[in-house]
């Protein structure tokens, strides 16, 4: 046993007072006199052997008394049975994600979990902190007492924010050095999804710590959502039929009605459609619709599922402007698939020519060099004078006896040089997946995509001064398309020519998303369909040279969300800043403003969660228990729960000691009157 306020046992010197009492309080003797015998009826006579056991039953009585009280205010607990070496942290984590909101009955888990994480704090000892923490962020690094818990209880809300368990481990770990403490007893309330929860236990993660599992499910829970959309177009074009292609899925055991999927620009419904699951948990659909305005448009996708509602809506802003400029400077004659893959669509102004010696950075979004065998030092120039305004440049380079022909034009863009030439056919080996091509362009890459075959390729060395990554490799770690920034703008390299003598680049998966989004780039994306919490940027084209701050206006904000130049521009991580889905407005002053529309975590989405049993088989051990949420009182963590709080007990038979003791001196031992005493001058009182 262990005791909240130890310094309170020192009041235990007060004990001494009543035994003292007891042993010095020698009683004096009176003479009553009286006139008459008839007064002996009323008289009580107490034997000598009476008057010691009432008073030794006062003596005990007022003992208990005195030591219970002083007990109640140290504050007893049972630690069971182990050893305290010092203060231990008091964790309470609720998972206030998307899931969480499935409903269970008339509420939903989140709040199950919240009133349960309540009562855990309303039957804690008084003086016990805590330290509570969300898928947000902690609510203080600091731990808080109850009274500031339950008020940070109340204003919980859901939030678009999915936080992994090792994350939520890794910052109590963190806070626990902070703190200097010891240990930490952590109260983990959770549906406990699959995709946020991991199947196996992290010794070092857990070291110190005491985990307290308790599981908030409803495993009959069905959800239908919209996993992805996109248009098949890179830009939205004014006037023209749309095609927006959506992804759908849906998980668990569905209602016989089925959901009905709508389509809204800027609020006005376009079309709906009813979603058929018959062959499989997923479905493919293609929306068409046409928009007559122009600048940016808020596209809402949105089905009918009341089950889980934080899914139920996709968005996408998109911006139908002026179709973008391309300018292709071909050496020699023109490239039929580069002008089939910008004449595709009626978005881009495709313009063909000859290198005459300058280029208008400013009236073009990008700039393709294509069959380029001669690059000398005026071509550079001209080249890295586009990039050092912002522009965003591709060279396809033909194959050529003098390959040092290239190299003084490289040199002027910056530390780039051809060594080599590799005349065996490789297939690429590596595809990056951070580069901006691949990440702002697929939503996913598919796992049995192939990637492009080069039936030669020049060998390229660059310093570090050229900012080279490489977007496919070889496997000799030699660059298939690489990106360069030695300024400015950007530069792509294909080491290999644009046409099928070349490889099968020009025939692949990537090489016309792949233009597209160089086309883009230099202007900023004319589509937006952010996730929280990915941190995905969104670029804005800035005018000039200054870079104004940037605000982010929406659904009641008005906030600075964290930014970094980029190019001719700025990114902007939106969802730093905000923790709501829905359509924002990203404005500097002498700028255009842009729309970017901010989506849940899908992964939030997949209802998958480890049942109690496979929890407590993969999650074991003396430090990690799993509990009910209904069933607390018998979780016990440094004393914080308990049955019954022992300083109530103690205060209790406090007052039955006191109750006694006045029982005791009311003449609860008292004999019955004595009568017939003979006649006394007096009698001992």
């Amino acid at each position: 046993m262990s005791f909240l306020y130890p310094l309170f046992l020192i009041a235990g010197l007060s004990l001494a007072i009543p035994v003292l009492i007891h042993l010095f309080n020698l009683r004096r003797y009176k003479t009553v006199l009286f006139p008459h015998t008839r007064f002996l009826k009323s008289i009580q006579l107490k034997s000598q052997k009476q008057s010691q056991l009432k008073y030794k039953w006062l003596l005990a009585l007022r003992l208990l008394f005195l030591g219970l009280l002083i007990l109640a205010f140290a504050q007893p607990f049972f630690n069971d049975g182990k050893k305290e070496s010092g203060n231990r942290l008091q964790v309470i984590y609720i998972d206030n994600s998307g899931s969480m909101g499935v409903k269970d009955g008339a509420r939903n888990l989140f709040e199950k979990a919240r009133d349960a994480a309540r009562n855990q704090v309303q039957q804690a000892m008084p003086g016990t902190r805590f330290l509570l923490l969300t898928n947000d962020k902690p609510i203080s690094y600091q731990p808080l007492p109850a009274d500031k818990i339950l008020a940070e209880l109340n204003n919980l809300q859901l939030s678009a924010h999915t936080k992994p368990a090792a994350k939520t481990l890794a910052t109590i770990q963190s806070i626990m050095q902070s703190e200097v403490v010891t240990g930490a007893d952590v109260y983990y309330y959770s549906d406990f999804q699959r995709s946020a929860f991991p199947a196996k236990a992290d010794a070092a993660l857990l070291k110190n710590i005491r985990f307290y599992g308790l599981p908030v499910q409803n495993e009959a829970a069905a959800n239908v959502y919209i996993d992805t959309a996109y248009l098949d177009a890179p830009v939205l074009q004014t006037g023209q039929q749309n095609r927006l292609i959506v992804h759908s899925r849906a998980e668990g055991k569905l209602s016989k009605e089925a959901p009905v999927l709508q389509l809204a620009i800027n609020g006005q419904v376009k079309t709906a459609a009813t979603l058929h699951f018959a062959d499989g948990n997923e479905r493919v659909d293609t929306l068409t619709f046409e928009t007559y305005s122009t600048g940016w448009q808020q596209i809402a996708l949105t089905v009918n599922d009341a089950a889980v509602r934080f899914d139920d809506t996709f968005r996408i802003a998109a911006r139908s402007v002026p179709a973008l400029s391309v300018l292709v400077l071909n050496e020699g004659q023109a490239n039929p698939y580069i002008q089939a893959a910008f004449r595709a669509y009626n978005g881009f102004n495709l313009e063909q020519s000859s290198f005459s010696g300058t280029i208008d950075a400013n009236k073009y979004n990008l700039v393709i060099l294509n069959g380029i065998t001669n690059f000398d030092d005026a071509y550079g120039k001209a080249v890295a004078a586009v990039l050092e305004k912002g522009g965003t440049v591709c060279m396809f380079p033909a194959r050529s006896a003098d390959m040092n022909a290239l190299n003084p034009g490289l040199k002027q863009i910056g530390d780039i040089q051809v060594t080599g030439i590799d005349t065996s056919a490789q297939a690429a080996a590596t595809l990056q997946q951070g580069s901006d091509l691949v990440k702002n362009m697929f939503e996913r890459i598919p796992d049995n995509v192939q990637l492009p075959v080069a039936n030669w390729h020049y060998i390229i060395q660059a310093g570090l001064s050229a900012n080279e990554q490489s977007v496919f490799s070889f496997r000799s770690g030699d660059p298939f398309l690489a990106k360069y920034t030695p300024a400015r703008g950007q530069f792509y390299l294909s080491t290999t020519a644009a046409d099928l003598q070349a490889g099968s680049f020009t025939s692949s998966y990537f090489f016309v998303p792949f233009l597209y989004q160089m086309a883009m780039q230099s202007g900023g994306s004319g589509i937006y369909a952010l996730t929280l919490g990915k941190d995905q940027p969104a670029f804005v084209p800035m005018q000039g040279s200054e870079r104004n701050m940037i605000h982010l206006y929406g659904h009641g904000v008005d906030a600075i969300p964290p930014q970094r130049p980029a190019g001719t521009g700025v990114e902007i991580f939106a969802d730093r800043a905000v923790q709501q889905p829905g359509f924002y407005t990203l404005y500097a002053a002498g700028s255009d403003s842009t729309t970017i529309a901010l989506n849940t975590d899908r992964s939030e989405s997949v209802l998958q969660t480890w049942a109690p049993a496979q929890l407590k088989s993969q999650w074991s051990g003396n430090d990690i228990k799993w509990l009910e949420t209904g069933a607390l009182a018998a979780a016990k963590s440094g004393g914080t729960l308990g049955s019954f709080p022992l300083w109530k007990v103690c205060a209790i038979l406090a007052v039955l000691m006191l109750a006694a003791e006045t029982f005791v001196l009311a003449g609860g031992f008292r004999k019955k009157t004595m009568e017939g005493r003979p006649a006394d001058s007096g009698i001992a009182q």
